[in-house]
């Protein structure tokens, strides 16, 4: 199940990137407190429609077919497409991936998927995980970091699914067909009539439409749902099975837009007057831990940063004592938080937990011994995850451009990639990978440390040491102030190393910077409400350059830094509009060279997905999301048959 972000986005995907990101989730902010005051009216940012009667629809309109399919058929298509395994299960259990190609092989024959009957997998199977930091929600609304994306496609509900190269197609588990119109102003889809909620409710369109309604009700805190959402112009269900979806204008995103989380409108269209930011009350607490939800899984155990437990769904495969789908490989699926990395490893080895992203120095120098083989391997593959130091426009030392410049000149990067980042990770040269179509064909050039350069800047710029003191200062409303910032970081080594080395780096040219290692969600707090100077941060790709409007548009929920340029936002706006796949690259690559240009951000580095898996799992694939796109419904426990032992 795809979800909207950028925290994905979508979507998988890093756990690290969770980590550290800029991508905090809901909270009771300033912001949060002066919404609850406006009392709920659902659906008041909508303007008045009268949407016309579906057999008008059915006459008038030019109808679209587009795909759909069963995703894990899907994927076992492709992998009989590829040719056989290049190893048995055996060899490639026995190799160590210390190769490019060997970790080709390992891949090309563990990440099989199970076979269609489901012949050999352990379906009393318990999966147990590992995150760096807890879920702050389980409701699929106020979803904004990447864990609780994980957590959603665990549970969740949504009408679209996207596959490896980020094309979307409706899933066959949920959808019947999918049409668009042919001036594409219209999305139409048919659900399932054997889709029902975790209390045995029915699933119909009637809650995708209030769904909607909600996400679009001004006041509810919505951090990253309403994105793409609010370019609807109206949502109808015509009865429990159809519903079409009204866009104001003709967009490349359609599919996006129309991608938004469902909540069941039986449990909350009662509650939502008193609590419409679904965490104050008693009733919202208490959905909070036994959430109704129509995934595969469903919570039954959650322990606040300790870990989360989901159980297979016998209402989702099942249906009147018929199987309509198929079952969910693992019973089980508990979720563990272990904030120290090295401690998360120690429990890797011991087989105490079966799946974990590895940092730099776990993949380069701890993953090699015969303790680690023991129970275990280890995959690489490509990603689009980007990390970065971001700077408050809004902050006195940062919003001058010449500044941040001065920041990006300043950092040793030679030192952070090639010695605390073990040579693994590319250096970053924007917010699109350069193997993205988005990616510019004019891309710049990446920034290398040059101290005399940050010097003139910050010179430039009036920050001076006018008193000696060996520190910069510059007059601001009548007073000295000294360059002296505090940098935000989340609690991981790597995170610390990096705004370790950017404070020794500006002792050099007179900046004091103090670093703050800061918990996850106190961290994302202060990042929605712009309450910092700088903060170490990263994003995972989303399946739409589009999605990053909500990063760098002028007033975003999302654009922590107050990053604000007319030109930036024009060219979103055109971008979602045009349909040529080669303009609209232009139009994203123009957005990434104007980003370099006023450095927002200072960008570090690009990361590669490096995960650790048990010798037990199957059917890990990955893409430039991360290894979760399906997750979970291609990874297993089974036993394969003899011959391909």
């Amino acid at each position: 199940m795809p979800i909207k972000p950028q925290c994905l986005t979508f979507l998988c995907v890093s756990a690290w990137l969770a980590a550290t990101l800029g991508c905090g989730p809901n909270g009771d902010s300033g912001e949060s407190a002066g919404s609850a005051e406006r009392p709920f009216k659902l659906g008041d940012m909508l303007e008045p429609f009268d949407p016309p009667s579906l057999e008008e629809l059915n006459k008038t309109t030019e109808w679209v077919d587009q795909p759909a399919f069963y995703p894990i058929e899907m994927v076992r298509q492709k992998q009989a497409d590829s040719g056989p395994p290049p190893l048995s299960v055996r060899g490639a259990l026995a190799l160590r991936n210390d190769s490019a190609e060997d970790n080709a092989k390992i891949l090309g024959t563990l990440g099989r998927v199970a076979p269609a009957d489901g012949s050999g997998v352990d379906y009393d199977a318990t999966w147990v995980r590992h995150i760096g930091a807890d879920i702050k929600t389980t409701n699929p609304l106020l979803y904004s970091s990447l864990y609780e994306m994980e957590y959603q496609r665990l549970t969740g509900f949504t009408v679209l699914a996207y596959d490896a190269n980020f094309r979307f197609f409706a899933s066959k588990d949920w959808i019947v067909s999918w049409q668009t119109s042919a001036d594409h102003l219209l999305d139409k889809i048919v659900l399932r009539d054997d889709l029902t909620w975790s209390d045995g409710k029915p699933l119909t369109a009637h809650d995708i439409e209030f769904s909607f309604k909600v996400i679009m009700s001004d006041a509810v805190i919505i951090p990253a749902a309403r994105q793409g959402t609010d370019q609807l112009r109206w949502v109808k269900a015509y009865d429990d099975r159809t519903v079409v979806f009204f866009h104001k204008q003709a967009l490349a995103t359609h599919a996006i837009n129309i991608d938004f989380p469902v909540i069941p409108q039986h449990v909350y269209e009662r509650s939502l007057d008193n609590d419409p930011l679904m965490t104050r009350s008693p009733y919202h607490a208490n959905l909070e831990d036994h959430p109704v939800v129509a995934g595969a899984y469903e919570l039954v155990k959650r322990v606040r940063n300790q870990e989360y437990v989901v159980r297979r769904r016998e209402g989702y495969y099942m249906h009147d004592g018929q199987q309509v789908r198929e079952k969910p490989y693992f019973a089980e699926i508990r979720t563990k938080v272990i904030e120290d990395y090295n401690t998360a490893l120690l429990a890797q080895e011991a087989g105490q937990i079966e799946e974990m992203e590895l940092r730099a120095d776990q993949w380069t120098d701890k993953t090699n011994d015969e303790e680690f083989y023991r129970l275990n391997t280890k995959i690489t593959a490509p990603a689009w995850d980007r990390f970065h130091f971001g700077w408050n426009l809004k902050s006195p030392f940062f919003s001058d451009r010449r500044v941040r410049e001065a920041m990006s000149w300043a950092f040793d990067y030679d030192e952070f990639l090639d010695v605390i980042c073990h040579g693994i990770y590319q250096q970053s040269r924007g917010i699109f990978h350069p193997t993205s179509w988005m990616f510019p064909k004019n891309g710049p050039e990446p920034y290398h440390q040059d101290l005399d350069k940050a010097e003139d800047l910050l010179d430039e710029a009036g920050w001076i040491d006018h008193d000696g003191d060996g520190i910069r200062d510059k007059m601001i409303d009548g007073r000295l102030v000294p360059f002296e910032f505090t940098l935000l970081t989340f609690q991981s080594e790597t995170g610390l190393q990096a705004a370790t080395l950017m404070k020794e780096s500006l002792d050099q040219i007179g900046v004091v910077c103090y670093v703050k290692p800061t918990e996850f969600t106190v961290l994302g707090q202060l990042l929605l409400d712009h309450q910092f100077d700088a903060s170490m941060g990263g994003w995972a790709t989303g399946e739409d350059p589009d999605t990053t409007a909500n990063l760098w548009k002028t007033g975003e929920p999302r654009n922590y830094v107050n990053y604000s340029n007319p030109q930036v936002d024009a060219l979103f706006e055109q971008g979602k509009l045009e349909f040529d796949p080669e303009k609209r690259a232009a139009i994203y690559g123009a957005i990434h060279n104007l980003l370099w240009k006023d450095q927002p951000n200072t960008w570090l580095f690009y990361r590669n997905s490096f995960y650790a898996f048990s010798k037990k799992l199957r059917g890990y694939t990955f893409s430039p999301g991360g290894p979760f796109d399906f997750f979970p419904g291609i990874l297993s426990i089974y036993q394969p048959t003899a011959s391909s032992r």
